[in-house]
Parts: C-alpha cells; structure tokens; sequence
C-alpha cells in the first residue's frame, strides 16, 4: 500500500479489555466490514511475545481486507510483523528515529494535544497527526484535553492529516467531523457493542451525512 493513499476516515483503536467475552480478531473483522478503513493494535500490558502474537493474528484480518495495520508504540512489533506503520505519543521514540528504523514507506503517526506539538510531529516527518482527547474517554486516562476550536485551529495549521480521538461516538462524531479533520478514531464504541458491524456501520453513516 502506498502510504500517500491512506485512508483515515474511520480509525479503529483496539482494546482488548473491552471485548467482553468477544474475541478479538473477529470484532476487527466486523469492524472492517461496517467500514473502518484503518486498525491499531494497541496493548499496554502484554509482554513482547504475547503482543507479537496478537498483533500476528491482526494483521491477517487487515491483511484480508486491504486495511492498514498501524502497532501502537513498539516499533521492534511493528517491524516483527511488517505493520503498514506506527504510532508514537509524546513520551516515546522520536519521530526521526521511528523513521530511521522503519524506513521511508511506513506510515508513522503521531499523538498530539496542542499546535506546538502537531507543528513540531509534522516538522519532523510525521504522516499523520492522532489529536486529542476532544471527549472525556475512559481508554486513555492520561489523555490532553483539546476543545473542538483548537482541533479545528490544529488543522487550518497542519498539513497532514489529522484523526480526532476521545470518547467520540454516535452523538458527537458530527460535531468532530464539522472541524475539518481527516478522519476520527474510536475504540470503546466499537470495541465494547455487542454487535460491531452495526455499531460501525451507524458510525459510518453519521459521518458521511
């Protein structure tokens, strides 16, 4: 896949926690059939081997579907299981060095939660910018908080594209999507529906309205 062509519309974030007693490699799957365009793999609390094998069986759902796989933080697992890239937050490798170790075709995402720091991720070479939280989120609970004006200010300034995430959902994904960002990511909401497909499928109907 050409990175230049990808396609951020509908960012699905994994959390494993949230499954229930679903299994995981089939909510992607259902997800990427209601219509989410990219999966990151994201564990916080599994040891190199376990999240390997995981992001394993990932990558053969995205794979599948022509869906790029993005390894959250690690990029020795995202090299492990040729990812279509990376995302990095503020507190992990810099961007110049992701790059050195991934190489020019990977797409590396960055986490940012004000303009200075959007600015400096594109400055450095990022392909995308993930900004937030613009929701209160129970996924991430040591998220930034960025207003709807400064995500809209964030990207009147930037040139690559930029996925909103944070406790978006059915209710205010419109309100997001009116700030003229790329695309948005989601997690619990997908994640945690019984029925993902449907859940994303409405999600992907709202932004589209």
């Amino acid at each position: 896949m050409d990175k230049r062509n990808c396609n951020y519309s509908l960012y699905l974030v994994t959390d494993r926690g949230l499954l229930g007693d679903k299994d995981l490699a089939k909510t992607v799957e259902q997800a990427i059939q209601g219509g989410v365009t990219v999966v990151q793999v994201r564990e916080k609390n599994l040891s190199s081997a376990e999240f390997y094998q995981v992001a394993l069986v990932i990558k053969g759902v995205t794979e599948k579907y022509g869906v790029p796989l993005i390894v959250n933080d690690r990029a020795d697992i995202a090299l492990a299981v040729d990812a279509a890239g990376l995302h990095i937050g503020q507190e992990d490798l810099p961007v110049a060095v992701a790059r050195k170790m991934l190489g020019p075709d990977k797409i590396i995402g960055v986490s940012a939660a004000t303009l200075a720091e959007a600015l400096l991720a594109q400055e450095q070479g990022a392909d995308y910018l993930g900004v937030g939280a613009v929701f209160p989120t129970n996924t991430k609970d040591d998220a930034d908080s960025v207003s709807l004006a400064e995500l809209e200010a964030i990207k009147a300034k930037v040139k690559i594209p930029i996925v909103a995430i944070g406790g978006i959902n059915g209710s205010n994904i419109r309100d997001v999507m009116n700030t003229g960002v790329d695309g948005v990511a989601v997690v619990s909401v997908i994640v945690a529906a019984a029925d993902p497909k449907a859940a994303t499928c409405k999600l992907y109907q709202l932004m589209k309205q």
